[in-house]
């Protein structure tokens, strides 16, 4: 019974992965060939190079392009990385390329309006469809995978490899255009297109650091450790202006407890001081190493248990 149980949720996880894979690499397609196509546009990374040759030798070869460019590095995804990510990955793009040759082929909608319409609303639902994909462990852009090889191999993150990329990318697409002002407006929407794709990737999960300086501090630690499982660090301060000495509760939290860690701490003592902010650095002895992105986290995973 019990594995039968577990066996219909497994069943049911890999659905909605594969849901959740399929609705990223749509709307991701939506988003180019509505919006970004009729307008010139072009994404970062492979998907911009893809769109560049489109532009040149015919914009319904740009599934085919996409294909042919992304090949290398799905061969070595599949080399580095392994076989779980490189199925994701696979599946997210046959779905993207077969978005986008629907949507050349068998509709006639686009939407030319304003800039600062298309690339705010163009950059949004690009943003969520990548944003998506990443999540449940896939990707659309050989060169998110080149950006995790040389994170493991020079300490560069994920993000500083693609952006160089997109700098290569953006300025030959000026180069091929004789214009500046389609690679700019793409490098606005591009900076969009990050916001939102860092928020659907990260979700409600970002860390906080929070400060606690309380009377009641011995109140306040005890009930966070034993109400909410949280570790905490006191550390010893004095006020500046009254000289008196403070105990100060040092909390690491999930966005999702803070609203129950501010709760504790204000019933234990409602005029506490509280000071959150974002975790960006953690050290471990003589070793400093940065927080880890949510996508970096999930590659990092995909990493040590897809081979």
């Amino acid at each position: 019974m019990f594995a039968s149980t577990s066996s219909s949720k497994s069943l049911l996880s890999q659905v909605f992965l594969y849901l959740a894979l399929t609705f990223g690499a749509v709307l991701s397609a939506f988003a180019i060939q509505v919006f970004f196509v009729p307008n010139n546009l072009i994404d970062g990374g492979i998907t911009g190079v893809a769109m560049i040759f489109a532009i040149i030798f015919g914009l319904k070869l740009l599934p085919l392009f996409l294909l042919i460019f992304n090949l290398p590095f799905l061969f070595l995804a599949y080399r580095s990385i392994g076989k779980t990510f490189l199925i994701h990955m696979f599946y997210a793009v046959l779905v993207f390329i077969t978005s986008l040759f629907v949507l050349e082929h068998f509709t006639e909608f686009t939407f030319k309006g304003e800039s600062l319409e298309v690339v705010v609303i163009g950059g949004a639902l690009l943003g969520i469809g990548l944003g998506t994909v990443i999540r449940f462990g896939g990707c659309l852009d050989g060169t998110e995978i080149l950006g995790i090889i040389i994170n493991r191999k020079t300490g560069f993150t994920v993000g500083q490899v693609v952006l160089v990329c997109n700098i290569f990318v953006f300025g030959a697409a000026g180069f091929v255009f004789q214009d500046l002002h389609p690679p700019l407006m793409s490098l606005i929407t591009y900076i969009i297109v990050i916001k939102v794709m860092d928020g659907v990737i990260v979700g409600l999960d970002e860390t906080k650091s929070v400060l606690i300086i309380s009377k009641k501090s011995k109140a306040i630690g005890d009930a966070i450790i034993h109400e909410l499982g949280l570790g905490l660090t006191i550390m010893y301060g004095r006020g500046g202006f009254s000289g008196d000495e403070r105990e100060i509760l040092y909390v690491i939290a999930e966005r999702l407890q803070l609203s129950d860690l501010k709760d504790v701490v204000l019933r234990e003592d409602p005029t506490a001081f509280i000071a959150i902010e974002n975790l960006h650095e953690v050290a471990n002895g003589k070793q400093v190493q940065k927080k880890k992105t949510r996508m970096e986290e999930l590659f990092s995973r995909i990493f040590t248990s897809g081979k």
